[in-house]
């Protein structure tokens, strides 16, 4: 990642489905001298938040993959177990909340697996490095990682910059393509039922 050209970091940007969606993002602007961690020493950069939600969402996944598979005798079970993890969700959202500074807010246009397109009255040059919070309230989830600028693009007076994760774990970037999808589930959705409903 870390040698790529500026035009095979576009490509891997467009290598993953992106959606139009609207997420509240932190971002904060790294000092030029900031060296970014490998990916396996990301956690220790982490606030401690993320890294209790990023395992909690890792343990529930895997505990409710397991329930799935077991006959209608346990559909009750695998129900209750859901509303509890809804509720640990719920708490962990709350949890991650603090973790939100107003002073570095930005909206996303749109995100996906391999890099997210925010808003900016600025401009952002090419190549800077930043520290990202992507908070995701439909998966009750929220991501810490770090960016590169790519691109800035001028739409109706605000700057879209796209950015490339240049250091995010690889169960963080799982989570960010099966938003991206579950989202673009939702809004087919949506559709199909106004569409249904028009006739």
């Amino acid at each position: 990642m870390r040698n790529l050209t500026l035009a095979q970091k576009h490509q891997q940007f467009e290598e993953f489905f992106m959606i139009k969606h609207d997420l509240h993002v932190n971002m904060r602007v790294l000092d030029s001298h900031f060296t970014l961690p490998e990916p396996i020493d990301l956690p220790q950069h982490m606030p401690y938040a993320f890294k209790i939600a990023s395992e909690l969402a890792a343990i529930d996944n895997k505990s409710l993959r397991h329930l799935r598979g077991l006959s209608d005798h346990a559909s009750e079970l695998v129900e209750y177990l859901n509303h509890q993890s809804r509720k640990i969700d719920l708490m962990m959202s709350l949890i991650l909340k603090h973790e939100d500074d107003p002073a570095l807010n930005y909206s996303s246009d749109k995100f996906g697996g391999g890099g997210i397109i925010i808003k900016s009255k600025q401009a952002l040059d090419v190549g800077l490095q930043v520290e990202l919070k992507i908070f995701i309230p439909e998966e009750s989830a929220a991501i810490f990682c770090f960016a590169e600028v790519i691109a800035n693009e001028l739409i109706d007076e605000l700057h879209h910059v796209s950015m490339i994760y240049s250091c995010i774990r690889e169960e963080d970037q799982d989570l960010l393509v099966r938003a991206s999808l579950h989202l673009q589930a939702a809004n087919l959705r949506k559709l199909k039922q106004q569409k249904n409903e028009q006739h």
